[in-house]
């Protein structure tokens, strides 16, 4: 009931998911990533104790491959599970049950993967791939919301839309990017939308913020200030 890419930038060292569906708040339960390890989506008849398995065992050193069989192993739902992933040596690998609704399949490719369920048609991740592979002078976000739009414009969710997400992590224990839109008409157009937001609004206040090189981030309470004033907002800390 969904497609998503999911994809490594050995540049930044950024991992990554971005999904669409016709189902309510895909954010929620498909796209997972864990810095400096890798990057996963669990789709179909989604079960979300497999994101993090694949991670787990992705982290112990299993190639994505491996590390998918191992987590479907117990998984008596496997039939009807579509998983794909990406390790931080751009391995990628993917699983699509021999139950999922058609029409199904997933593309895999040094350093992303591609797969979907219930889609119009092949075209749809063939579109998709395309575009990612061809539009590498982008950053990697827009890139991914790139590729989404090429497969949607293919037909996407042959169901229609509903929802869309973007997950994004660099340096450190929790995502740069967190980008969720839950219920619209045009999701992907959302969540460009939202990403032009994060740009703006967002990105420039992360070198700021408590991290593994600075946990306490900024905390000159009168550079704090200052940099309020400069914006027009007249607000204080106590002291």
């Amino acid at each position: 009931m969904t497609w998503s890419i999911v994809a490594h930038d050995p540049g930044t060292g950024a991992f990554a998911v971005a999904v669409a569906t016709c189902a309510f708040a895909v954010g929620a339960s498909c796209p997972f990533v864990r810095t400096g390890v890798g990057a996963v989506s669990t789709q179909s008849m989604t079960n979300r104790y497999l994101g993090p398995a694949v991670l787990d065992a992705m982290a112990r050193g299993l190639s994505p491959a491996a590390a998918i069989e191992s987590a479907l192993a117990g998984d008596e739902g496997r039939g009807i599970r579509q998983v794909h992933a990406v390790d931080r040596h751009g391995r990628t690998a993917a699983w699509t049950g021999q139950n999922c609704v058609e029409w199904c399949g997933d593309r895999t490719g040094h350093g992303f993967s591609v797969a979907g369920n219930m889609l119009a048609g092949e075209a749809v991740l063939a579109d998709t791939v395309a575009a990612f592979v061809s539009r590498d002078n982008l950053p990697l976000a827009e890139r991914l919301v790139a590729a989404l739009d090429a497969g949607d414009a293919a037909g996407g969710d042959k169901r229609g839309r509903q929802s869309a997400a973007l997950l994004l992590t660099t340096t450190e224990d929790f995502p740069d990017i967190n980008l969720r839109v839950d219920d619209h008409a045009e999701p992907l157009l959302e969540l460009r939308r939202l990403l032009g937001l994060w740009r703006r609004d967002r990105e420039p206040g992360l070198r700021d913020q408590p991290r593994r090189a600075n946990p306490s981030g900024w905390v000159d309470l009168d550079a704090i200030e200052a940099s309020w004033r400069s914006k027009g907002i007249s607000l204080r800390f106590r002291r």
